[in-house]
């Protein structure tokens, strides 16, 4: 077998093996080489720069003793899939659920979290997006702290288990999308630089160095980055990536580094077949991420809807802190609905200037829509989700227009019950300097919220862990199982009517009274209905049919008053209704 690695600093380059260290051959561009006999599938090597000690292979598929130990040779080809014939929905289609592998089961790994498929099959979900997996410091954490960018997270069950995961998931029906990460490296067993310019300080991020995808020697290392993302959608069919945090990227090049990745990953659909999806978290709010490279844009398939999420929560709770402050209630909301970037050029307080562009001709579907996700329940300073902090009725309220929207709905796990467990951001730093320093700055990280530093979670703590794991039973009793009714009916309702699933924004009619807090979302023959007030009242609608109520919220018990003109309907509650015309003499439930 012959391992190759790219090291331009180094003079000399070795590889420790089974006792002994064979020399690596210069090739060109500060490319190194070695044949051996000895590079077999379970061989443990390190790689020696100079004669120093040594270091994983920054390339490594295998990190079986963690970020610090050896690499480990995987053969990819030994594990036999099932998913002969698999092909993902479109995400036009989909309903997406983001999950934590770590907390998503009481097991914490790939195994534990295949037991629960069938759950997420029968609840509607399409696409599984996973956080990230790939290998970080100690045994748990969120991932986004990742060094080992080739290799599986050993605690949930390294390459076997992950491959083990996505088959068992095609199996099911199921696409799955991974969360990478190529804004930054992780502070801890993070060797890159030693092998070559991987980061730069002409950059400035919030994690020090930036990544170089432009600077001189760059080409290698966004050769390092295309290859990564091309290796998790080959040798472990993943159906799709989730590039976290794209506005992170400083890239001056002539051709954009997402835009390298999105034509790559075209290509190997092309190969293998299969369609492939890119999936941009960005606050840069600029629509050129998910246009076509055709007409310049960047080719990404979709980015997350971080406006539609600050619309509703500043509508739903009233908090006006930290990034909130931009977003002024039921308006917002009616804009996100139709246009999806509330900041289109407006001027935002929280920055200091003027932010995003209106996004014109695009789909809705080239956005996902979320009520709550890791980083927006994660970072808030106890972990609360959106069911700690409003009523039930205005959580199935949320959930209507969210899975009702124009755009891609997307979970985060637990929510389709009103899980009571919290999501808190936890880490497993083995050193103990890094793990201080990461538990004080998350305290300065929450200043500008206002929120009592005293009152937020050690991070590096066991227990702050434990408090964000699942507990599955819960979901058997009220008021969990009301709200699992719910979204179930509500992704199944989306699925059976095709108005629903038309993305295009300028078929949306939204109408609102910011003061009486009531707000309805029409889309073809179907109307969504919601009242945010504690009080019950009457909410018009503009509709020349007859509308029929198909789909509420309300407790049983409570009516609800559907006629010609408007709809009656009870405190912080949602009403569904259709017009057809073989129902205008029908009666009104």
């Amino acid at each position: 077998m012959r391992l190759k690695l790219w090291a331009p600093c180094a003079e000399k380059v070795e590889v420790a093996v089974q006792g002994t260290r064979l020399p690596m051959d210069r090739v060109q561009d500060g490319k190194w080489e070695s044949v051996s006999p000895l590079y077999l599938h379970g061989a443990d090597y390190c790689i020696v720069l100079d004669r120093e000690f040594p270091i994983p292979d920054p390339r490594s598929a295998w990190q079986p003793k963690g970020v610090n130990g050896p690499s480990r040779i995987l053969d990819h080809g030994r594990f036999r899939w099932t998913d002969d014939g698999w092909q993902a929905p479109p995400l036009s289609s989909a309903v997406v659920y983001e999950l934590h592998v770590g907390t998503f089961s009481p097991e914490g790994t790939f195994e534990g979290a295949a037991r629960f498929l069938d759950h997420l099959k029968d609840l509607g979900v399409t696409h599984v997006e996973l956080m990230p997996v790939n290998g970080f410091s100690g045994t748990r954490g969120w991932g986004y702290d990742g060094v080992n960018l080739f290799a599986p997270h050993q605690a949930y069950g390294g390459p076997e288990g992950l491959k083990t995961l996505v088959d068992a998931c095609h199996g099911k029906g199921l696409a799955v999308i991974l969360d990478v990460v190529y804004n930054h490296l992780g502070p801890e067993g993070n060797y890159l630089e030693r092998f070559g310019p991987y980061l730069t300080d002409r950059h400035p991020s919030p994690w020090g160095k930036s990544v170089n995808f432009d600077g001189p020697q760059s080409d290698e290392v966004r050769r390092f980055f295309c290859d990564n993302a091309l290796m998790w959608l080959r040798h472990y069919h993943f159906d799709g990536l989730r590039v976290d945090a794209v506005h992170a990227i400083v890239d001056t090049s002539a051709v954009h580094i997402l835009e390298q990745l999105s034509s790559e990953v075209k290509a190997l659909g092309s190969e293998l077949g299969r369609h492939l999806v890119l999936i941009a978290e960005s606050a840069l709010n600029d629509p050129r991420v998910v246009r076509p490279r055709e007409i310049g844009g960047y080719g990404v398939d979709a980015q997350w809807s971080d406006d539609f999420h600050h619309a509703l929560h500043v509508a739903l709770t009233g908090e006006r802190n930290g990034y909130y402050v931009d977003f002024q209630g039921l308006c917002d909301v009616a804009k996100a609905l139709t246009r999806a970037f509330v900041y289109d050029g407006r001027y935002s307080e929280f920055r200091g200037r003027s932010h995003g562009r209106p996004v014109e001709g695009l789909s809705g579907h080239r956005f996902l829509a979320f009520l709550q996700n890791h980083d927006q329940v994660g970072n808030r300073a106890q972990g609360e989700r959106l069911g700690h902090m409003v009523s039930t009725g205005l959580l199935k309220t949320a959930a209507a227009l969210m899975i009702f929207s124009p755009f891609v709905p997307m979970l985060f796990q637990g929510e389709e019950w009103g899980a009571a467990t919290p999501f808190q951001y936890f880490t497993d730093h083995q050193d103990t300097d890094l793990g201080k320093a990461v538990s004080e700055g998350r305290k300065r990280e929450f200043a500008g919220f206002g929120w009592d530093a005293a009152q937020i979670p050690d991070p590096q703590t066991e227990s702050t862990f434990k408090r964000s794991v699942l507990r599955w039973g819960e979901k058997v009793s009220e008021p969990h199982k009301g709200i699992l009714h719910w979204y179930r009916d509500c992704i199944r309702l989306r699925k059976s009517i095709p108005s629903l699933l038309d993305g295009r924004m300028d078929r949306v009619r939204v109408s609102y009274d910011e003061k009486r807090r009531w707000l309805a979302m029409e889309r073809g023959s179907v109307t969504v209905a919601c009242n945010f007030s504690r009080d019950p009242q009457w909410v018009p609608l503009q509709c020349a049919r007859t509308l029929r109520i198909i789909l509420r919220s309300e407790e049983d018990g409570e009516k609800v008053d559907g006629r010609f003109g408007g709809v009656s309907l009870p405190s912080e509650s949602v009403a569904v209704l259709e017009s057809a015309p073989q129902w205008e003499n029908a009666p009104l439930v």
